[in-house]
């Protein structure tokens, strides 16, 4: 049984408004407490979003930054490239005039050395001419005496007529002996040479290969440029310091341009960028060992080329340093021609003609291949490649035969041997044969310049064209100054003059043309 508890009301409502007052002092501390929590999540918010806000600002003028520092490296690298660029424009400038003075210095070495050939034999001429000078003056009184017995002349005038007849005979004669002897000698030299040589050429044939100053090295991309170049230029320092070359690296895709004259030090370049660029580590710690690397490389492919070249020509008994040399010599180049092909080819050449001859055959291919070993060293020692090349056998020990046949192949020296001037001719025709050498277009201007002033200094030449590329000269004479006999004279001596003041391979054809017209016109 359930005992109900009467309440009044007013106690009930007292007591729902104590509850009442409660619930809301309740749930106005709970609302307090959750605002709090929102207000500290929204400054918490705010205080990240500040965070944010300064660093993407940081980043942004860090960027800004680096591109103000990239441009100006750029700038910098732009005006240091064509700095480097002048710079070695006027090396080469040096260059072109060193080569200049030293053929120069060879000419006037010739000239010299001809002069005083042709003063002993001018000498002996004079003697000869005073012993007829004597006679003709006995036979020259006595026709002056008929003379003016039979035209009643005066002596002066008889003289005259006597000098003028005299003359024209003595000029008559010369051109016949001149063209008779030239004629003959051409006949029995020129066949029997031909024979020689073209049996020589027809037996040896290999390839030419001309050199540049520069080398081309390819890139896998365009971002391995700047990998090259390195943080402030530092990796293409070390490379140009250690390799004494100009690194050229400009818009072309892909590519960089190695710039040296010494084709040793260039070829070590490109071995170092080609291994660099494999091994994808660039910096200068890298770049040294590497280039060390690549200089051992090449000692020793060297040395395989100059056993390779002994080897093929059946060669012994040469010395290892001589060897080393020969191998070095494929890095050297004259007027574009490989120096270590064109020395096999010369001794091949020389060794054929002289087996031809039944000379020395052991001798003349010796000679051949070590007639330009000066040339390995000309970037390194002073002195012309004759005489560093004269030096160099005498030190290792070649024979004297070979030592003078060095000597002489620019006739520094008066040849004394058959197969010194096998040598010489093999020389030249490795050298004039098509393709085998280039000449820059202004040294070719000045040669044919050169060889038309040549014949314009001559009295009685009109006008003189160098035709097929310099080797041809043709002279028109005036008729009036020149006759018949005496331009067999004239043609002789232009040539000679040629042989004395240019050097040329192969030969120059001296035309000479006398042309006369008579033109009258009808009215």
């Amino acid at each position: 049984m359930v005992n109900y508890v009467n309440i009044n009301p007013f106690t009930l409502t007292f007591i729902i408004i104590v509850l009442f007052i409660a619930f809301c002092l309740l749930s106005f501390k709970l609302g307090s407490s959750h605002r709090k929590h929102v207000a500290e999540a929204t400054i918490k918010s705010a205080e990240e979003e500040a965070k944010k806000i300064i660093n993407d600002a940081v980043k942004s003028s860090e960027s800004k930054r680096k591109e103000v520092i990239i441009e100006a490296k750029d700038e910098a690298f732009k005006i240091r490239s064509e700095t480097d660029k002048e710079l070695k424009e006027r090396r080469l400038e040096v260059s072109r005039q060193e080569r200049r003075i030293t053929q120069k210095e060879e000419a006037l070495e010739k000239k010299v050395e001809n002069i005083e050939k042709r003063e002993e034999l001018v000498a002996t001429k004079l003697k000869e001419i005073n012993n007829k000078l004597d006679e003709v003056e006995a036979i020259k009184k006595q026709e002056f005496d008929l003379l003016g017995r039979i035209s009643g002349l005066s002596k002066n005038q008889a003289t005259e007529k006597f000098l003028f007849m005299l003359e024209e005979e003595l000029t008559h004669k010369k051109a016949l002996k001149i063209s008779e002897y030239s004629q003959k000698l051409i006949e029995e030299s020129e066949t029997k040479a031909r024979d020689i040589i073209s049996q020589a050429i027809q037996r040896y044939a290999a390839d030419e290969v001309t050199e540049i100053t520069v080398s081309v090295v390819s890139l896998p991309n365009d971002d391995m440029k700047g990998r090259i170049i390195g943080r402030e230029g530092r990796n293409i320092r070390t490379l140009e310091t250690l390799l004494g070359i100009d690194l050229i690296i400009d818009d072309t895709p892909e590519t960089i341009t190695i710039s040296c004259t010494d084709p040793v030090r260039r070829e070590i370049a490109r071995l170092t960028l080609q291994k660099l660029i494999t091994d994808g580590r660039i910096h200068p710690g890298r770049i040294e060992e590497t280039v060390e690397k690549a200089k051992n490389e090449l000692k020793h492919k060297i040395k395989e080329d100059g056993e390779q070249a002994i080897l093929n020509l059946g060669i012994h008994n040469m010395h290892p340093e001589l060897v080393k040399l020969i191998g070095k010599l494929k890095y050297r180049t004259s007027y574009g021609q490989n120096i270590y092909l064109h020395s096999i080819e010369v001794a091949n050449l020389a060794a054929m003609m002289a087996a031809e001859l039944g000379l020395n055959v052991s001798v003349a291919k010796r000679a051949g291949l070590l007639h330009d070993i000066g040339k390995a060293l000309s970037f390194e020692v002073e002195g012309s490649h004759v005489q560093i090349g004269t030096e160099i056998a005498k030190k290792y020990k070649e024979s004297p035969a070979v030592v003078h046949i060095i000597e002489s192949h620019h006739n520094d020296i008066t040849p004394n041997s058959a197969v010194a001037f096998l040598v010489q001719a093999a020389d030249a025709i490795s050298a004039a044969r098509p393709g085998a050498r280039k000449e820059n277009i202004e040294k070719f201007i000045k040669k044919i310049e050169k060889l038309e002033e040549i014949a314009n200094s001559f009295d009685g030449v009109e006008k003189s064209y160098a035709i097929q590329a310099g080797r041809e000269i043709r002279i028109m004479v005036n008729p009036e100054d020149i006759n018949d006999d005496e331009m067999t004279i004239l043609s002789y001596n232009i040539a000679k003059k040629i042989e004395q003041e240019l050097e040329y391979p192969g030969q120059i054809r001296v035309n000479v043309i006398r042309e006369k017209r008579a033109i009258d016109y009808a009215k």
